[in-house]
């Protein structure tokens, strides 16, 4: 890929606001909007800091099942990538108050007809 299809300033934009958006949805656990982020497909993939899933019923039932305090965090070194206009690579790390854990997150992003959809994510944590 020639290197002036990398971080296109518009598609940057587009992936930029959609992680984000997926950030606030996130940390105030607004499953309508994390549910409608992901792709709706059995092959998306989503492996947690302790759990594997696999497919869109999957993800949706953890989210439905997940506590809704304690989601806030603070991110750090985050590093989102383009590539054409339809591909990214969203990579973070974060933090929770009272944790000495360092979490990371690393999701891949496809512009599909609906729109931008996490197609991949892992989240791990390290001490």
């Amino acid at each position: 890929m020639k290197s002036e299809y990398i971080d296109r300033p518009a598609i940057l934009a587009e992936v930029t606001a959609a992680f984000y958006r997926y950030e606030e949805a996130l940390i105030s656990n607004d499953t309508v909007v994390l549910d409608e982020l992901f792709w709706h497909d059995e092959r998306t993939v989503r492996l947690g800091a302790g759990e594997n899933l696999y497919g869109i019923e999957q993800i949706r039932a953890f989210r439905a099942s997940r506590p809704a305090q304690g989601l806030d965090r603070e991110l750090h070194n985050t590093v989102i990538t383009t590539f054409g206009e339809d591909y990214a690579v969203c990579s973070t790390e974060f933090t929770r108050d009272g944790s000495e854990k360092i979490g990371r997150q690393q999701q891949t992003w496809v512009k599909l007809p609906c729109g931008w959809r996490i197609v991949a994510a892992q989240v791990s944590l390290m001490t």
